[in-house]
């Protein structure tokens, strides 16, 4: 068994002061009869008066949020990790009391010793199988588990296992009524779209001495947690508090987890923006819904009254940002209880990745910081530095969109490389310089997207030959096809499916057009059909446009 309590690092051993008595103090008493102090309030009085002044801010912050509304649209997404109540460890058979000893429910593995193995423990699936169908959700017949790299104390591996690609359960619901306690302006129903649901273990348990002591109890770790994230279709801050408790009872009620937001076992973090409702939709994206403003995550809330009070007091910074003629920062802000303000957490990286500089969205700049202790990071600088370097040709306005290109392929494609074949990041699998080639091929239209990531799966497979030597023995540089060409092939595409063809023109379902499109490249010659221009002549062959 470990010692209860491992320290870390070379810290000494607690020892806390004896407690000293102050001396005595004399107290003389006033004899003056309490009519004649001058400035005395009786209490009864002082209690109206902090009642009224109450009352007062309350009304002055309700009126504020109505005028802000009218002119600005507030937006929020939740996220939500709880613990799920289960017997043995995520992937471990250590039992998940937290209330024991410190440090006496530890396996090896939770430790990350040396040749320790994961052991899926399946019953920890139950609680989680249980949250995701009272949440609505559809299970994935097929669930992977992700790395999640960085470097901290309560985490002993270097990473955390958890679900991000494919998690177990997606595309659910939760319904919430005017007497869950959404804002009166939401009406009588309000139904929030819940993305997925994914595994993932806890980390330990820290408590600090300060200045030089911290203590670090592994009974957490690896403890099975569920991540629950919603859709961003939240518009007030009431109704973003009431989701939290809807779904706290939900996954409560049904048996799925341990405790609730006010003995820890559950904790929130949410994703704030804002923007003004006259103006167009701008360009940030999240969770597959664009015209968004700039968003913001404010971590770890641990109240539903910290839920509510946080937005309130982000959406008033943004606006007073905006209103200043500043720019928001895709950033992560911290929130203390009895505050007024959020406070910001981590930005630099994060703030030179969203800029003009690289262009990434925010769900691309967080992960490329925190995947494989920064390595991942470095190898992105690496591609793009070298992509420049071949791309200096190129007019500025191309060369402004490499840095958010090279982040998809970094984090995606090669991503999902790394996903499927279950190997440990190298920057040595794909190196920088041959993805750099590839996709500076790409750009200059000399070879197609699918042919792109043929290559990328070739050379991750082991084939070191030169970018340019691969495209011309494997004969797939682009030879575009002509005009006469793209309408021949359409053509016998569309004679074999007549009646698909009659419902894109008679019932206008569009949507099938993308079909068409995948029988013409499987059906061109091999790297030859370029998606957009297949479509272009489809388009005019079905519906004349």
């Amino acid at each position: 068994m470990l010692r209860p309590w491992l320290r870390r690092g070379t810290l000494r051993a607690l020892s806390l002061p004896a407690r000293t008595v102050p001396p005595l103090v004399n107290v003389r008493f006033s004899s003056t009869p309490a009519a004649q102090t001058p400035d005395r309030v009786p209490l009864r009085k002082q209690l109206k008066q902090q009642a009224k002044s109450l009352r007062s801010h309350k009304r002055q912050r309700k009126e504020d949020e109505e005028a802000s509304r009218q002119e600005w649209e507030l937006t929020v997404g939740v996220e939500i990790h709880a613990q799920l109540d289960t017997e043995a460890k995520l992937f471990s058979r250590a039992a998940t009391s937290t209330s024991d000893v410190p440090n006496s429910n530890v396996a090896l593995f939770d430790l990350a010793f040396p040749g320790s193995q994961p052991e899926f423990q399946i019953a920890t699936l139950l609680p989680a199988l249980r949250a995701a169908i009272a949440l609505n959700c559809e299970i994935q017949p097929v669930s992977r588990f992700d790395r999640k790299h960085y470097f901290y104390q309560d985490q002993p591996s270097g990473y955390q296992i958890t679900q991000y690609y494919e998690p177990f359960a997606r595309n659910g619901y939760v319904d919430l009524f005017d007497y869950d306690g959404i804002a009166p302006e939401d009406g009588d129903r309000v139904r929030i779209d819940i993305k997925q649901l994914q595994l993932e273990q806890d980390t330990a348990k820290s408590q600090e001495y300060p200045p030089t002591t911290q203590l670090l109890d592994f009974n957490r770790v690896s403890h099975p947690l569920i991540e629950i994230i919603t859709m961003p279709q939240i518009h007030t801050p009431a109704t973003a508090a009431a989701c939290v408790r809807k779904l706290q009872a939900i996954v409560q009620s049904c048996g799925a987890v341990t405790t609730g937001m006010e003995l820890g076992g559950l904790r929130v973090d949410v994703n704030v923006s804002v923007r003004r409702r006259d103006e167009a939709a701008g360009q940030h994206q999240y969770n597959g819904i664009s015209g968004l403003g700039q968003r913001t995550e404010i971590k770890n809330l641990s109240s539903f009254k910290a839920v509510e009070d946080a937005i309130i007091a982000e959406k008033n910074r943004q606006i007073g940002v905006l209103e200043s003629g500043g720019v928001i920062e895709g950033e992560t802000r911290g929130w203390t209880i009895g505050s007024t303000e959020t406070r910001r957490l981590r930005d630099a990286l994060i703030t030179l990745l969203v800029g003009a500089e690289h262009r990434l969205s925010i769900d691309d700049a967080k992960p490329l910081i925190e995947l494989d202790d920064g390595a991942r990071l470095e190898y992105y600088h690496d591609v793009v530095d070298t992509l420049h370097t071949l791309q200096a040709d190129q007019d500025a306005a191309t060369r402004a969109g490499l840095g958010r290109s090279v982040g998809n392929w970094v984090l995606h494609e090669l991503g999902g490389l790394l996903t499927k074949s279950d190997r440990d990041w190298d920057a040595e699998i794909v190196p920088a310089h041959s993805l750099a080639e590839l996709l500076d091929q790409l750009q200059r239209k000399r070879i197609t997207g699918p042919t792109a990531k043929q290559v990328l799966s070739g050379i991750f497979d082991g084939d070191r030959r030169p970018v340019s030597q691969i495209l011309e023995e494997e004969n797939l540089l682009l030879r575009p096809l002509s005009r006469a060409e793209y309408v021949a092939l359409a053509q016998s595409v569309m004679a074999l499916h007549p009646q698909m063809i009659a419902q894109i023109r008679d019932k206008k379902q569009v949507g099938k057009l993308g079909w068409f499109v995948g029988q013409m490249m499987r059906t061109g010659e091999k790297g030859r059909v370029e998606a957009p221009k297949a479509e272009e002549i489809l388009r005019e062959l079905i519906l004349g446009v």
